[in-house]
């Protein structure tokens, strides 16, 4: 048991080294001198952070201020705890920092790819990260800037200048990126080339992937639906709460969210009841009996679409007797309402209204029903005989 706390002692305290590489520290040091003290900075860091949100909390500032300081006091305390990060491994390394750092930077400038012009390595792939994150920082401050400048003076609605501004983000996110990688080393022709290879075995695994982002620029473009609209596809009915690339975003009427790919939005015919007018005309189906006088039922219905909370005020009411069936007389009741969204709503009130005003006028709602009929016939003992029975 002696010998193995022994060993054990021994490794944490002997230095370590990486290959043929020596560090000027053991297990020990890095726990005491680099991961402590960074643990305990995050631990005073998250002590505090509670304190300070309550404080904010009982000031008397906005929500918007509030949600700032809090913003910029956890970017300045992760730059002090990188800082810090920094100043504890050069301590920890101490005089052989500069060597370390260039052997650690010639280990990661190690060729993995080479084609052309083009040298791929491990810095390089490290240094396309930020690029990325730059790029996308960017793309973001060019739109709000578009969105506040030149968009905004522009005649047109607010989903075309979303799908507008949102398109321009994603071109200048391109345009960014590949500037970016031509800084760092990165010849765009040979890498035109390497995407156009891969792109060629991608792109059968992907090819869903794919018509869906063509399908969100044709949707962008196009503007089959937009976000707000009332929509039916698929059997599905609901509202468009986002609109992506590859995918949008519908609420069904019962609450559930339905990801809805691009390519079935174009592919399909897509029932847009908002598309250039929300209005739309709601239809009360209803049978009367057949001795019901059909005056008084035009009358009553349209008493019920005249006094509708959700309709069009100058757009008249409509009756229209559509058909004669086996119980009674169909008749329609159309009546304009001013938002699709108030489709269900409205046409639910109107079926109870009619009720109501039936009830009142003595107007019947006939039920199916069947009458039978028995013919008179000659009593069994006088009957003729049936074929094959005995005289």
């Amino acid at each position: 048991m002696g010998s193995f706390w022994m060993s054990l002692v021994r490794l944490v305290s002997e230095p370590l080294g990486i290959g043929a590489t020596a560090l000027p520290f053991s297990i020990l040091g890095l726990l005491l001198k680099l991961v402590l003290p960074l643990a305990v900075l995050l631990v005073l860091w998250r002590l505090i952070r509670r304190p300070t949100r309550r404080l904010l909390l009982r000031m008397n500032v906005s929500r918007r201020a509030r949600h700032r300081i809090l913003r910029w006091t956890r970017g300045l305390a992760r730059t002090v705890y990188f800082l810090t990060a920094i100043a504890l491994i050069t301590a920890l390394l101490g005089a052989e920092t500069l060597r370390f750092v260039g052997t650690l930077l010639g280990f990661l400038n190690q060729a993995i790819y080479t084609s052309g012009g083009t040298r791929i390595s491990l810095l390089t792939i490290i240094l396309a990260i930020p690029i990325i994150y730059l790029a996308s920082w960017l793309s973001k401050i060019v739109r709000g800037q578009l969105d506040r400048t030149i968009l905004s003076r522009m005649s047109m609605d607010n989903a075309r200048r979303f799908s507008t501004s949102n398109l321009l983000r994603y071109a200048f996110l391109a345009l960014f990126i590949l500037i970016g990688l031509s800084f760092i080393g990165i010849d765009l022709s040979s890498l035109v080339v390497l995407f156009g290879v891969l792109g060629i075995g991608v792109g059968f695994g992907l090819q869903n992937v794919i018509a869906n982002f063509f399908a969100g620029l044709v949707i962008f473009i196009s503007r089959p639906i937009k976000v707000g609209d009332r929509i039916l596809v698929n059997n599905f009915e609901g509202d468009v709460v986002q609109i992506r690339l590859i995918a949008s975003v519908m609420n069904t009427l019962t609450n559930e969210t339905l990801i809805i790919p691009n390519a079935q939005i174009v592919a399909n015919v897509v029932h847009n009841y908002s598309y250039e007018d929300k209005r739309v005309i709601i239809v009360n189906s209803v049978q009367v009996s057949y001795s019901a006088d059909l005056d008084e039922v035009e009358a009553a219905l349209l008493r019920v679409g005249g006094h509708n909370p959700y309709r069009v005020s100058n757009l008249k009411p409509a009756v229209l007797f559509r058909s004669f069936d086996a119980s009674g007389i169909t008749v329609d009741l159309r009546t304009w309402i001013n938002y699709a969204h108030d489709k269900m709503t409205a046409h639910s009130w109107g079926n109870l209204e009619i009720w109501r005003e039936f009830k009142r006028s003595g107007i019947v709602i006939p039920f199916p029903q069947v009458d039978l009929h028995i013919k008179d016939r000659p009593p069994f003992e006088n009957r003729p005989p049936l074929e094959g029975e005995g005289v």
